[in-house]
């Protein structure tokens, strides 16, 4: 196993503990001189607040525990690619490493939809790679979806 699997393997143990609340599995750390740093899984509807994503939970707690804004040194680990807001938020905390399971094709920012980890203009770009456990986190949330899907449907169905 690969260091990078090591810590997405956290990151999907963290996604788990989200579709067991109800939401959209996605975990996601934050290592630092191979210390884990900074944990979150997605909480939206748990916490009623749009910004409780896994990558801002995260950051938050990486944030406390350096006693810093800034990540620099820093290695995200995140099941899904990060949307606007969290892509945003990883370059405002420089974080110069992320490492993405599967990417998001409806909502991305690491590549898909946007680029916004890779965007000359920002003063900071993160080295992204992408893939790691790759199959495993994209299944996990399909597995999810359609679960939903169904659920939705049988509501449909009662009388």
């Amino acid at each position: 196993m690969t260091i990078d699997e090591k810590y997405m393997r956290e990151a999907i143990r963290l996604a788990k503990k989200a579709a067991l609340l109800g939401e959209v599995p996605i975990g996601c750390i934050i290592v630092y001189e191979e210390k884990i740093i900074g944990r979150g899984y997605n909480r939206r509807i748990v916490d009623k607040n749009v910004l409780s994503h896994a990558e801002i939970i995260a950051i938050k707690k990486a944030c406390k525990k350096m006693g810093d804004w800034r990540l620099e040194g820093c290695t995200m680990y995140v099941t899904m690619e990060p949307c606007p807001m969290c892509a945003g938020a990883i370059v405002q905390a420089r974080i110069p490493t992320v490492v993405i399971g599967c990417m998001n094709p409806k909502a991305g920012c690491a590549g898909s939809v946007l680029d916004m980890l890779h965007e000359d203009g920002f003063n900071h770009q993160a080295e992204t790679r992408t893939g790691v456990l790759g199959e495993e986190c994209s299944q996990m949330l399909k597995s999810f979806f359609k679960e939903l899907r169904n659920k939705k449907a049988a509501a449909l169905n009662q009388p």
